[in-house]
């Protein structure tokens, strides 16, 4: 299982990417500047700030506080939800899987610091407003504050300019376009596309199905049975590729690639960002003439 998968079905999701490098707040231990880097060709892990790194088994380690390869790998294997006979239930310790998340909060998304982080990427304040929510939670006795998407589950996709990353539990969003059901559902890696495709205007009468994480997709699957077709907004990259060869090889025909509208973008909202960004210099030009 690829590291970033493994820690997405934990409830961390990095923080920036770099060519092939992601970088996370170190999951196992408290931080606020990321420092935990996850090398995607290698599959290998260091944490700077302990100075220690290695493969999906060693994480398992730091995760479990154990060198007991059997543990580490119960552990993988928990995460990956297998049933492997034999195996008893692996005894997790409390630390690692408590949520560092203390009194949250839920309010309403007023104008702020957050929506004007939205803006920068595309979002206006009335589509951001209809789907979000504030978040004001602590962290070791400090408060914060963040853009909140929620889940099926009860979670919360948490975003701001300065974090990423998920009050637990993780699990898909489901946005339902009418009351009535839908012939066609739109999936959506993470809700900032899913945003994105909103403000663009393509998403129609149709539902939209945001995964939070492509280790959801086993998750999704049941939801989208229903649907007569499956339209696919991921990202154009090698776990967007999979998701959408997942997808196709359960639905066949009725699964669409709608990649297209963003070639030469990594993901939807940079193609917003872009096409916002040519529109403001297309106006200012013609406020010049």
């Amino acid at each position: 299982m690829p590291l970033a998968d493994f820690l997405a079905r934990l409830g961390h999701e990095p923080v920036r990417r770099s060519g092939n490098e992601l970088w996370y707040l170190a999951p196992y231990r408290g931080e606020r500047t990321s420092s935990f880097r996850v090398n995607v060709a290698k599959q290998l892990w260091y944490d700077f700030g302990l100075g220690k790194g290695g493969d999906i088994f060693t994480l398992a380690g730091e995760f479990l506080q154990s060198d007991d390869f059997m543990k580490q790998a119960k552990f993988i294997a928990e995460a990956a939800n297998m049933t492997v006979a034999g195996w008893e239930k692996p005894v997790y310790l409390s630390k690692p899987t408590e949520s560092v998340f203390e009194d949250v909060e839920v309010a309403p998304l007023l104008r702020s610091l957050l929506t004007e982080y939205l803006e920068e990427r595309g979002i206006p304040y009335a589509i951001a407003s209809r789907h979000c929510c504030r978040l004001n939670y602590g962290v070791r006795g400090k408060r914060y504050f963040a853009v909140g998407f929620p889940n099926m589950a009860g979670g919360y996709e948490v975003r701001s300019r300065y974090f990423k990353g998920c009050i637990p539990p993780k699990s898909v969003s489901l946005v339902k376009a009418n009351d009535i059901p839908a012939d066609e559902c739109l999936v959506f890696e993470g809700f900032m596309d899913f945003l994105s495709a909103v403000t663009l205007g393509v998403t129609g009468n149709a539902d939209c199905l945001v995964l939070n994480s492509v280790a959801n997709v086993e998750k999704a699957a049941g939801l989208l049975d229903g649907y007569g077709r499956i339209g696919c907004f991921l990202d154009r990259d090698e776990a967007g590729r999979r998701t959408l060869a997942a997808l196709t090889m359960r639905y066949g025909e009725r699964v669409t690639d709608r990649s297209s509208l963003y070639d030469g973008c990594k993901d939807l909202n940079e193609y917003l960002q872009l096409t916002t960004k040519k529109q403001k210099n297309n106006h200012l030009k013609i406020e010049e003439q």
